[in-house]
This record gives structure tokens, sequence and C-alpha cells, in this order.
């Protein structure tokens, strides 16, 4: 099979500026709300920041472009600030999902209203538009389910961390240096795709219709 090189930059310019953005709400997400709950590391660092500069990593974008599964430098969250930790924990890993599922309905908000305006503005300039709208749709859907997976350090597992007994919740978090090694197995076995795609195809559906 022939190599289109004109196909994947095609590719690229309609879904890296959404996945750069979603990457980037995602984390400033978790350091905004660890930042309104005492602590002040990620600000400290810059990283409650729009410049996904701050919070590119470039082997999460490659894994995006590979696999379409895609992560970024996570930001640094010290919870001997919190007044309650566990619980303020919690809350912190849920702000990035949480993040990109308002992302994903804002875009599908934006791709319907442009779809709407064809017949006020010609299609071939909304198209572009239409396409990277509906690529955040997916990336964001896909950024929330995926984050969601109890496993660490996905921010699912601080979310279960948040809510077993404090003695169960260390003992789960001593899982953390295989987490990668864990992952790896699920996503090469086809097990994470078989429990996360049937999500993110329906809620992808359920916004674009």
């Amino acid at each position: 099979m022939d190599f289109d090189f004109n196909a994947l930059m095609r590719q690229l310019i309609i879904q890296v500026p959404p996945l750069l953005f979603a990457l980037t709400v995602h984390e400033l997400a978790h350091g905004y709300v660890a930042w309104r709950l005492g602590d002040p590391t990620a600000k400290n660092l810059g990283r409650l920041t729009l410049n996904p500069l701050k919070h590119l990593d470039p082997l999460g974008v490659l894994a995006f472009i590979i696999m379409k599964i895609g992560w970024a430098k996570p930001v640094p969250v010290n919870p001997r600030y919190f007044r309650q930790p566990q619980r303020d924990m919690l809350l912190v890993a849920l702000a990035g999902p949480a993040a990109n599922v308002v992302l994903a309905v804002g875009s599908a908000a934006l791709a319907h209203l442009f779809v709407a305006l064809r017949f006020v503005v010609p299609f071939f300039i909304l198209q572009p538009l239409v396409a990277m709208l509906a690529a955040s749709v997916w990336i964001n859907i896909m950024l929330a389910v995926f984050n969601c997976i109890p496993i660490p350090p996905l921010d699912g597992s601080k979310v279960l961390m948040g809510l077993l007994p404090p003695d169960a919740a260390r003992g789960y978090a001593k899982l953390e240096p295989f987490g990668f090694i864990i992952l790896l197995a699920l996503f090469y076995t086809g097990v994470i795709g078989w429990v996360i795609m049937p999500i993110i195809r329906f809620s992808n559906t359920l916004l674009l219709g």
C-alpha cells in the first residue's frame, strides 16, 4: 500500500490542534482545582496556563497519532496542602475528565451551529471547521473515558482511591509503579479498546448524531 503523505498531513492539521487544546485544558483543570483547594504547586510551576508547550508530552502526542490514545505531562499535585487530602485528590482527579466532557459538548454544539449555517455561508469554508470540531468531540470523549480507567496513574485510579477506605486506598496506590505496564498489556491485548470504544462511539453519536 502506498503511503499517502498528503492524507496524513490533512489528518494532522484537523486533529492536532483540538488534541493539544484538549490535553492543555485537561491538565489546566487539574492544576486549577488543586490551586483552589490550597495547593500552589502547579501555579508555582507555571502550569495554570493555556500554553500547550507547558503541558505537552511529545510521546503522548505521538501515541495519539499512532494508537489514537494520548496524554499530556501530568500536573504535579501535593496533597499535603489539602484540608481533606483524600476528598480533595478525588476532586482534582475528576476535574480533568470533566473539563474534557465540557469541551466535547461545546465542540458538538458549535459543529451543529456551523452545519446549520451552511445555507448562509458556503460549506467549503465551514467544512474544515466542522471537521476540526468533530475531531474535538471524539478526542475529548476519548480523553475523558480513557482517563476514567481505574488504573494508576490515570485519573480514575485517584477517584477510586478517594472513594476507598484509607487503608485500602494506600494499598491500591502501591500499584502505581506497575500501572503503565498494566495499561500497555491491556492495550495490546485489546481489553482497553473492548471496554472503552463502545462508550466513546455511543457518546460521539449522541453528541454529533
